[in-house]
């Protein structure tokens, strides 16, 4: 966002809930068929626990049982959905699934498709929910469906030709209020497979223009519904309100169509921890297109083949009681070391996500030096107890230190999970806590703002009368700002305080 709308982004608002990943609804079933809750009876679908949870997956199950669905092997003939984790990609489901490819006629879709048709209690259309399957997995059947895109808004009627985009032209037809609701949100989840896209072939400006469109979208007060609504919006330009109506009127962004076969295979291996776009153009360009691939043939340093080793754990998500108690081992074990550690879990966990992809956890002590020396020895504890089970990095930023590995709860069945340690002076604790929450665009839109403003802020201080050159480089320190708590940050800026669950943009 740019730092001319963050003060927009500031005020307290009810907040609009949509699904990330949903599009315009599928044919309502008769009132007849709802009430008989008999609205699934022409699924047949396979749930995927990895990721999604066996609990979760379970319940699942039942529902569509209970609404008339089959629940049945990926294999079996007739399979109508596979239904997988939201970070689950092709290539890895079908590893799971131990298939060469989709079974003919499955459509492979996120589960949010499956959460929303339960909630709404009628079939949401999938196109959007969608994971993208290279050609290699698709039967000749699905081949010729998957070159077909169609998409009527209900009560539409058949689609009016297009016609070019003007700053004052609103949309071509009445929107009715339920359609531009699924419709934004289908806007969010095709920007964002664009800004995926670009982002995993290194192009991070484009990646960027995108990711602001997107924070700009969820941030607007209300679902955008014209050229003219969408251009307004800070961090929203010409080309790319343009490229929201174009989703509006058609449910389908054209440049969709024309991203590179490279992408999925790109996405797949930066994913891998410590591969940068770099390392995976590199391994693209060598020939390399699965993981296996990258295991035999590519060399690896070491942090890639730790990487690579726990490379499924890493993309699940671990749900937020599996976090607490990761932050509970280490706090357990750093106050063992000394009572009067302070210790924080941050990330996603501290804005209230439900899920957490890593545990960053806060350290410090409030007499501003019993910190000093914990570092080291709190690791060599969790060694010891078999707690950490891989070294990623391990580095000081200032007075900060940070350490970057991997952890294993004990028990049968538990996954690896990255976790970060990192511990700070009491005088940086706001400022660290601030910046280790995030989100990372909220991060981004907090820094900007104080740039604006003649200030600098960091994980380590807020400091005012900041001096930089013409090309906006930091050419002198300026003077750091008394921040003993968050609220004294958002203060200096000039901002209302946001809780860390408002922080999520």
């Amino acid at each position: 966002m740019d730092p001319r709308g963050i003060l927009k982004a500031f005020p307290k608002r009810k907040k609009i809930h949509t699904n990330p990943s949903s599009k315009t609804v599928a044919k309502i079933p008769k009132r007849e068929d709802r009430e008989a809750g008999e609205w699934l009876s022409s699924l047949r679908v396979h749930v995927v626990p990895t990721g999604i949870g066996r609990a979760r997956a379970e319940l699942f199950e039942k529902q569509i049982v209970q609404h008339g669905g089959q629940i049945c092997p990926a294999q079996a003939p007739g399979v109508t959905h596979i239904v997988v984790d939201e970070g689950m990609d092709c290539e890895r489901a079908l590893r799971l699934l131990r298939l060469p490819q989709l079974p003919p006629g499955a459509q492979l879709v996120k589960s949010a498709w499956l959460s929303l048709c339960l909630q709404e209690r009628r079939l949401v259309d999938t196109a959007g929910f969608g994971i993208f399957t290279p050609k290699r997995y698709l039967d000749q059947a699905q081949l010729s469906k998957a070159d077909q895109v169609s998409f009527t808004p209900p009560g539409a009627g058949e689609a009016q030709p297009r016609t070019a985009l003007s700053p004052s032209r609103p949309l071509t037809r009445p929107v009715s209020p339920s359609w531009r609701t699924d419709a934004v949100a289908s806007i969010q989840a095709q920007l964002e497979v664009m800004a995926k896209a670009y982002s995993v072939q290194g192009d991070k400006w484009r990646a960027l223009g995108y990711a602001k469109a997107i924070n700009a979208l969820k941030s607007f007060h209300k679902p955008v519904s014209s050229y003219q609504e969408a251009f307004g919006i800070p961090g929203i330009g010409k080309r790319m309100a343009e490229k929201i109506v174009e989703i509006l009127e058609s449910g389908h962004l054209r440049k969709l169509d024309h991203i590179s076969e490279s992408v999925p295979v790109l996405e797949l291996f930066s994913n891998i921890w410590g591969a940068g776009t770099k390392t995976a153009q590199m391994w693209y360009n060598q020939g390399f297109r699965s993981l296996e691939d990258i295991r035999n043939h590519a060399c690896l340093t070491t942090q890639q083949a730790i990487g690579l080793k726990h490379y499924d754990d890493f993309l699940d998500r671990m749900p937020r009681e599996e976090a607490a108690e990761i932050e509970q081992t280490v706090r357990e074990a750093a106050q063992a070391l000394n009572p009067g550690l302070l210790c924080v879990a941050c990330g996603s966990y501290r804005r209230g996500k439900a899920t957490c992809g890593d545990m960053d956890v806060l350290l410090t002590h409030p007499d501003g030096h019993s910190h000093q020396g914990v570092f080291s020895r709190l690791l060599d504890s969790l060694r010891q107890q078999g707690f950490l089970t891989d070294d990623l990095v391990s580095h000081e930023n200032g007075q900060q230190q940070k350490y970057l590995g991997v952890c294993q709860l004990p028990g049968p069945g538990r996954r690896h999970r990255r976790l970060d340690i990192i511990v700070v002076p009491y005088s940086e604790l706001a400022c660290a806590l601030l910046y280790f929450t995030g989100s990372a665009h909220f991060n981004r839109s907090m820094r900007a703002l104080a740039k604006t403003k003649g200030m600098s802020l960091s994980e380590h201080a807020l400091s005012t009368a900041v001096v930089r050159s013409a090309q906006g480089l930091k050419v002198g320190s300026g003077q750091v700002l008394p921040t003993p708590t968050e609220k004294d940050v958002f203060r200096f800026l000039g901002l209302p305080y946001r809780e860390p669950a408002e922080r999520d943009w």
